[in-house]
């Protein structure tokens, strides 16, 4: 997929972050783009300024946990553009503290949004897709997932995050082994970021219960994981504008893993090594132990 002009592009979490920057992207290069976020004011921020980009725009309010929300995302989209060539599965939440202090709500907001979102855009544009390649041999379509690298590794005190981040890892390199055995026209990638300030470390603003106001006090757990994510975020020296160039080029490339820090890999490689191994999982604070010590200090404390 080298020439992006006049195709059609659908992003979710189109608001901010990954998704903002690869629509203002996709808008540069000419491309038709369906936006879809949960958050109104954003969504029609990312509209507006893509249209002043000269893009044609369908933006579309959507809780991609929902899926009859994501099933009228696709239906909108094939009315107004056709089947999409790129489709970037994008939208995503953070929620940490102690696995077993998440909650039942804890895990169906994060699961819902971090792997039922990307599930319900690779269920419903897939298809669409597939078709549109078997009715024209110069169709190319690509998909993006994004998971994280805590798709990869297991830091602590992020259980629920890292249990839908893996999922999505797993989702996506099946999904490219799928179809590879039905297509050469349509492939897919997965992006595997680190820290890079998105304003994912608010995402608590979009949960449905705070909506409501039916939110408890977070654990002491849960306020030193969103403290330490916050901090690690907003530090981050990689931006979300340099991830969505590496998207694009990784989508012109055919290339699978998109890692923002490849660096990490270190990570995974010892993760990997303790696995085949059989050994029990490596200190993730080896390498930084004020860290691990201060975490740890954190918790025990009454």
């Amino acid at each position: 997929m080298l020439d992006l002009k006049n195709k059609t592009a659908v992003l979710t979490g189109a608001g901010s972050g990954f998704g903002l920057e690869c629509a203002r992207l996709g808008a540069q290069l000419g491309m038709r783009l369906v936006l879809a976020d949960v958050q109104q004011d954003a969504l029609d921020a990312a509209a507006t300024e893509a249209r002043a980009l000269g893009a044609d725009v369908l933006a579309l309010k959507v809780d991609v946990s929902q899926a009859g929300q994501v099933e009228d995302l696709g239906l909108a989209t094939l009315a107004r553009f056709g089947a999409p060539h790129l489709v970037f599965n994008n939208a995503g939440v953070a929620s940490g503290g102690l696995v077993w202090e998440n909650s039942a709500a804890d895990w169906a907001w994060v699961l819902g949004v971090n792997l039922m979102g990307v599930a319900h855009g690779v269920r419903v544009f897939t298809p669409m897709m597939l078709a549109a390649a078997k009715a024209d041999p110069s169709y190319r379509g690509h998909i993006v997932n994004t998971a994280s690298m805590a798709g990869l590794l297991n830091a602590p005190n992020m259980g629920v995050y890292n249990a839908s981040k893996h999922a999505v890892v797993s989702l996506s390199e099946t999904l490219y082994q799928d179809l590879a055995l039905v297509t050469e026209q349509v492939s897919a990638s997965v992006l595997c970021p680190y820290f890079v300030p998105t304003g994912i470390s608010q995402s608590q603003r979009n949960r449905p219960e705070v909506a409501h106001g039916g939110v408890g006090a977070m654990t002491q757990s849960q306020l030193i994981s969103q403290t330490m994510s916050e901090k690690a975020v907003n530090s981050g020296k990689v931006t979300a504008a340099e991830v969505a160039q590496m998207v694009f080029d990784a989508v012109a490339a055919g290339q699978f893993y998109i890692f923002s820090h490849p660096k990490m890999l270190d990570g995974v490689q010892s993760r990997m090594h303790d696995v085949l191994q059989g050994r029990s999982p490596s200190d993730p604070f080896a390498h930084k132990p004020q860290i691990g010590q201060a975490l740890r200090s954190a918790l025990r404390t009454n």
